[in-house]
């Protein structure tokens, strides 16, 4: 305890005279969270995802005890960064409302629910528990002398980078024309550091008429792996607008990178590439239990807002562990939703159509449902393909197109594998 100072006679005096002095009511201190709960019974419905990702462990692969050890630390650290995310997104919330980082729910304006402030750029608590979990991971699994030890440390300086440039740009709110600049310079210390091969693999019906087999790409491969980080944190930063499809879309696709990874180790033999898979999965396990907690405050009605800075981490994470993993390929195609959202909204990005600040639906307050217009974005076609929505359902279908474009995934893997490659 810090040691008090005396008063001296006449400042006793003083206060005793202060004391006996009709004192006015204080207001009582504000004790409560100033955002509603978490979901449970979302987080109850999608933690069933664990029985199958469990099974592909223990039961349907044989994969080697250290490495299987690995993954499960690597699990159990991300089910406690979750509780821990779950209860400093309310304490971070006190906060961002403190400095007025805030906004309103546009697609509930001329309701009650529209003229609530709700807490924007929630996303910096989910990065800042993420880069915690990643760098304590380190302890468990790396040693001082490991190959994999530098790569790691510069895919998370590349994604602190953009945690931290995604946070600038919520708060300073930064114009387009930059923002397509910003995951490029965040990429940079990978781009300089990784050490991987800068081949591709041909595909077979192609190689007969090109004349090899594998194609050293050099300098190209890199550009390519800068331009994938910058498509990744975009497109995620675009496909947007309704309550939960931030998050939603971030942990379908995490939970297809975490399956897709657990099968390829399965069916390898090959040391390295079974623990480049690992690699990933030692990133997308922490970004899938964060981003759980986080849906489950911005999930519908949200109570937080999640800002550029969750997009840009989100975005980057799976940009990182899809360049390291070495299956840029097949993330494309789970990114299949995103793809189709740049190309409905690259004529109003570049111009050619006039490109408001909002492309979002418009909002009926008298029946609480959503119409589509005609921005050039996939909630809108949505919209006006299936007919006026309510926001909730409108995620659902969005999230169900998303698990089946991840689907897809998985089944053209499955019957080119052998043939195209």
């Amino acid at each position: 305890m810090a040691p008090r100072k005396r008063l001296s006679s006449d400042a006793s005096a003083e206060t005793s005279v202060k004391d006996n002095a009709p004192r006015k009511p204080q207001e009582p201190a504000i004790t409560e969270s100033p955002i509603s709960p978490p979901k449970w019974g979302l987080v109850l419905k999608l933690s069933l995802f664990v029985i199958p990702y469990l099974y592909l462990i223990f039961c349907h692969y044989n994969i080697e005890p250290e490495l299987r050890r690995s993954i499960l630390i690597n699990a159990v650290m991300s089910l406690a960064g979750f509780f821990v995310t779950v209860k400093m997104i309310p304490v971070a919330s006190r906060y961002v409302l403190r400095r007025n980082l805030f906004g309103y729910d546009i697609n509930k304006k001329g309701t009650d629910q529209g003229t609530v402030k709700v807490p924007e750029s929630l996303g910096i608590v989910v990065g800042i528990v993420f880069l915690v979990l990643a760098i304590l991971f380190q302890y468990f699994n790396f040693t001082a002398d490991s190959n994999w030890l530098v790569e790691y440390n510069a895919a998370l300086a590349s994604i602190c980078f953009m945690i931290l440039l995604g946070f600038v740009d919520d708060v300073l709110d930064v114009p387009w024309r930059v923002k397509l600049l910003l995951p490029s310079i965040a990429a940079l210390p990978l781009l300089m550091a990784y050490a991987g091969h800068t081949t591709i693999v041909i595909p077979k019906p192609l190689a007969p008429h090109i004349g090899i087999e594998i194609l050293d790409l050099g300098w190209i491969y890199k550009l390519y792996m800068g331009l994938l980080a910058v498509f990744c944190t975009n497109s995620i930063n675009i496909h947007a607008g309704i309550n939960g499809l931030e998050v939603g879309q971030t942990v379908v696709i995490a939970s297809a990178i975490v399956i897709h990874n657990i099968m390829q180790i399965g069916g390898s033999t090959d040391p390295e590439y079974k623990h480049a898979h690992a690699f990933s999965i030692y990133l997308v396990q922490p970004l899938l239990a964060t981003s759980l907690a986080l849906l489950s405050y911005n999930w519908y009605p949200s109570a937080v807002f999640v800002g550029d800075t969750y997009t840009y981490f989100a975005g980057m994470t799976m940009a990182v562990v899809g360049i390291l993993g070495h299956y840029s390929e097949t993330l494309l195609i789970f990114f299949l939703p995103q793809v189709l959202n740049f190309l409905l909204s690259l004529p109003q990005l570049s111009g050619f159509i006039p490109c408001p600040r909002h492309r979002l639906p418009r909002f009926d307050p008298q029946t609480g449902l959503l119409t589509g217009t005609n921005d050039g974005t996939l909630v809108n076609f949505f919209l006006r393909q299936l007919g006026r929505k309510s926001e909730k359902s409108l995620c659902i279908y969005l999230l169900v197109f998303q698990a089946i474009a991840c689907c897809f995934c998985f089944v053209l893997r499955y019957f080119l594998a052998g043939w195209y490659k």
